[in-house]
């Protein structure tokens, strides 16, 4: 076998986990949450610049807020999900690049001082994040929705503080029986891998 990982953990983090449609109602607790991302920010980014934040929405009053800003495929999903997560970049993450790269704080204005580097720079490295995060949820035993199906600039001005941009939304929880469409095919190797 070329890999350690013990192959109950593949199944767990990659084989057998699909994008989760349903769930139980089983409660996503705060604990849970945060073991998740006391796993997942170990995850690598350019300069360590972790451009990712999370919204959690929980009260009823946001769920709603938010389910009407879904795509009408996505709205009784994400209403009857224990947890939705807003993932999105934070625009001047660069902000915090003196306390998370001690040994170069002058990256901050040597490489980010320009809005659009910044900007491209949080999106690639918050989508990096992003898929942390979704391996994060099943490695908790969870499942989670990504969904890219909502309005973006309504979903930034209901929800985001300061200068934040939207990537996607994860509902997240216990799959429920019906949780998953039958698995799509996937690229074999010799269709992804060029070598030189």
């Amino acid at each position: 076998m070329s890999l350690v990982l013990d192959p109950a953990a593949q199944d767990l983090l990659f084989r057998e986990a699909r994008t989760a449609n349903t769930f139980t109602d089983e409660p996503v607790t705060e604990e849970q949450v945060q073991a998740i991302y006391d796993l997942v920010k170990f995850g690598p980014t350019a300069f360590n610049q972790s451009p990712l934040r999370v919204t959690l929405v929980r009260s009823p009053e946001a769920r709603e807020r938010l389910v009407n800003l879904m795509a009408e495929g996505n709205q009784p999903k994400t209403a009857a999900a224990p947890l939705v997560a807003i993932l999105s970049v934070d625009n001047e993450f660069h902000e915090e690049l003196p306390k998370l790269l001690p040994h170069f704080p002058q990256a901050k204005d040597m490489f980010f001082s320009e809005r659009p580097v910044r900007e491209q720079a949080a999106v690639v490295n918050g989508a990096l994040q992003a898929g942390y995060f979704i391996v994060g949820v099943r490695a908790a035993g969870l499942a989670a929705g990504p969904m890219t199906g909502f309005d973006f600039a309504g979903v930034q001005k209901e929800f985001l503080d300061g200068d934040h941009t939207p990537l996607m939304i994860v509902n997240i929880g216990k799959p429920g029986d019906d949780a998953w469409f039958a698995r799509s095919p996937r690229l074999e190797l010799d269709e992804v891998i060029t070598t030189v």
